[in-house]
């Protein structure tokens, strides 16, 4: 049985990569940050669901700011792969704490993979770091492809870059079975919902619903490359499965506006868009990166791999299942109300 860890494995990302380890046979291990909260909602059913084997899944408290947990959970679990997933990942946020996501996302990379070289696993371990379109920023051709020169535009897209070129070094230097997935923005019902996508599906569902008023976003003129996120998982793994280790782009190599992600999501509930979205400056970034897309023509070619949900469809996925949680918190709602009344 094949070992897997995965930092950020409460994330998106993360709970759909472990669902498919699990279902592959691997004995999987999430490191999980310490929280007065619980913050495991996304990978709870794993346990729950009748369909997984709940001894394959263990979690374990670390944090990419300390090196000395990496290096004793690497050296406990002794894993045959591991996936860099764990980030403070919002852009627009990066501004706001910009030295907190240079710690997470860059120099964690840096504690991980050292972790790893210095534990004796780096002749052992195949490593996944998950690098980042916005790594393109402010883009040099069209589309983006592996070989594209990077003009990151955000401190969170700098922190992408230093982690992306520290595997490229560890795999030079020490010989590191290392690959990155220049993933370009990956959507799905369990992404995290200050992203814009989510964000939308979410408002837009609530007004449908009739406990929203308004949507308030920034710049509608923004173009994407966004594809499901739970395919994407699947190119992490089969990264890792390859002979040799390489860098490829994922994605559509298609491009969206977010007005068409706002226009696409309204017309799937019958509302006009125009009555309910209003203009917030506060959420415009400070440096915008104004398009992506991404040519995934190296995947196709040596790892068999092409999108098959495309935009309208996930826009669709996104809407239906964010309309089922709006129809339960309005029911909770009335309920509420009902027992207040009475």
């Amino acid at each position: 049985m094949k070992k897997a860890l995965i930092t950020g494995i409460t994330g998106q990302d993360g709970s759909y990569l472990a669902e498919l380890l699990i279902e592959k046979g691997y004995e999987v291990h999430g490191i999980i940050r310490r929280s007065s909260s619980f913050n495991t909602q996304r990978i709870e059913h794993i346990y729950s669901d009748a369909h997984y084997d709940e001894t394959k899944l263990f979690l374990h408290y670390g944090d990419l700011t300390d090196t000395g947990a990496l290096s004793k959970l690497l050296r406990e679990i002794e894993p045959d792969e591991v996936y860099n997933l764990g980030a403070q990942s919002h852009v627009r946020v990066s501004f706001d704490i910009p030295e907190y996501t240079g710690d997470v996302t860059g120099l964690g990379t840096q504690r991980l993979l050292e972790s790893i070289r210095e534990t004796g696993l780096i002749q052992k371990v195949r490593y996944y770091q998950a690098s980042s379109s916005e790594m393109f920023g402010k883009v040099q051709e069209v589309p983006q492809v592996e070989t594209t020169p990077f003009w990151p535009r955000s401190p969170y897209a700098c922190a992408k870059v230093y982690g992306h070129w520290l595997t490229i070094n560890y795999r030079e230097s020490f010989g590191l079975h290392g690959s990155s997935g220049i993933l370009f923005n990956h959507e799905s019902p369990r992404r995290g919902e200050t992203f814009v996508t989510r964000k939308i599906t979410r408002a837009a569902t609530r007004i449908k619903a009739g406990i929203q008023d308004k949507l308030y976003l920034g710049n509608l003129e923004a173009k994407r490359d966004w594809g499901y996120a739970k395919e994407y998982a699947e190119m992490m793994w089969l990264m890792l499965q390859q002979d040799t280790p390489d860098d490829y782009v994922i994605a559509t190599n298609e491009t969206h506006t977010v007005k068409e992600f706002v226009q696409e999501t309204f017309a799937h509930l019958e509302l006009d868009w125009e009555k309910y979205v209003e203009y917030d400056k506060r959420y415009e970034r400070p440096a915008e990166v104004d398009l992506l897309i991404g040519d995934p023509a190296k995947a196709k070619k040596q790892l068999g791999w092409e999108p098959k949900v495309k935009f309208k469809e996930l826009v669709k996925i996104m809407v239906d299942a964010d309309l089922k949680l709006a129809e339960l918190e309005k029911a909770h709602k009335e309920a509420e109300a009902l027992l207040k009344a009475s």
